[in-house]
């Protein structure tokens, strides 16, 4: 984006079609940004993408391996005449191996990672939870951090880099917690029976009287205890807090007593304790709760819809969050071609042949 500090062509969608960048009409990520389409079939399209690219700081693309370089778009093309460039390539199984051209989602970067081994609860099939851990996490967030390196380094060498990020690979890394504490007991039992799994009653969910949920993270004794005080235990009725053989009987007790209050009552009761139990909110929910509200940490948009605000938040520069709606495919292909030093008339030209798309938003009057 030009008239930022750095300027990225992003390539969004699933596959080539009609419309290059930000074609996915689905795709809900995109507030913020600004939309480009172009017709990527045709080779005039390509140049209008590939001028976009050798003037940008980076170039972000989630194709299989070999698409960009059919178009003539690859990183070493683009390095050429863009010596600077920072080439990001986004996808699930890496730009090497034998899985390479293979498609794939969320649940089976997480199968190949080993993380989907351990989750889930005991006696069941493991479960992903959500797609967040390989797409967002291992995904877009490590890849996201790879660019941020590779532009730190360039700023010492001057030179770009391509940037292999992998999905299954991001995921592991990740989860590197996992294989790095091993050796200290804490996923020696099966899947959902150790300590941060579910299979400790006192790291887990309770459902209250009203149908809602409680979070219980009480590990360390100090915690453990304001638990156990909370909940109006005698900790001489109860088996040691790490006596695995008795977590059931333990599990048994907390479920029967944290199901006779409501949410609400053991909220009250646990606030401003550090027994590390807190309400599971909903995402409606999380705009007022006041924890959440002193810090804005959830804001509503212009359409009224709830989102978190960016993250982290930095001292001098943070983050504006995004109020507006997602854009329109295309509708910003007019304004960025302008700023990449396209005339009018080549825009007219192009979108006239058809090979790009402007959808601006009309006033309403």
């Amino acid at each position: 984006i030009r008239n930022r500090p750095v300027s990225v062509v992003d390539l969004l969608g699933k596959g080539l079609s009609d419309t290059g960048v930000n074609c996915d009409p689905n795709n809900n990520q995109a507030r913020g940004k600004r939309s480009v389409a172009l017709n990527l079939k045709n080779p005039k399209g390509v140049a209008v993408l590939k001028r976009l690219c050798v003037q940008s700081d980076v170039v972000l693309e989630p194709y299989r391996k070999g698409v960009m370089e059919k178009m003539g778009l690859g990183p070493e093309d683009l390095l050429k005449e863009n010596p600077r460039l920072i080439y990001a390539r986004l996808t699930g199984y890496g730009q090497s191996g034998s899985y390479t051209k293979a498609a794939g989602h969320d649940i089976n970067y997480l199968a190949m990672s080993g993380l989907l081994s351990m989750l889930g609860r005991s006696s069941e099939k493991p479960y992903a939870p959500l797609n967040l851990v390989a797409d967002f996490a291992g995904g877009g967030l490590m890849c996201a951090f790879g660019i941020v390196l590779a532009l730190l380094e360039r700023s010492r060498s001057g030179q770009g880099q391509i940037i292999d990020a992998s999905m299954v690979e991001g995921a592991a890394y990740v989860g590197s917690f996992m294989w790095k504490s091993r050796s200290l007991g804490l996923w020696n039992h099966p899947r959902g029976e150790n300590m941060l799994d579910s299979g400790a009653p006192f790291y887990d969910t309770y459902r209250t009287s009203d149908g809602k949920y409680m979070a219980v993270g009480a590990i360390e004794p100090q915690f453990y205890q304001q638990l156990i005080q909370g909940l109006v235990l005698n900790d001489a009725d109860l088996p040691a807090q790490m006596s695995v053989s008795d977590w059931p009987q333990l599990r048994q007790t907390f479920t029967r007593v944290f199901a006779t209050k409501t949410q609400a009552e053991w909220s009250r009761i646990f606030n401003g304790t550090d027994a590390c139990v807190t309400p599971v909110l909903s995402l409606d929910e999380v705009l007022s709760h006041p924890h959440n509200q002193a810090r804005g940490s959830f804001f509503k948009d212009s359409q009224r819809e709830i989102s978190p605000r960016p993250a982290p938040v930095l001292s001098r520069s943070p983050a504006e969050p995004c109020h507006s709606r997602d854009p329109f495919i295309g509708e910003h292909t007019r304004s960025v071609l302008k700023e990449y030093g396209f005339e009018q008339a080549q825009i007219e030209q192009l979108l006239s042949a058809g090979i790009i798309e402007c959808n601006e938003a009309k006033a309403r009057l």
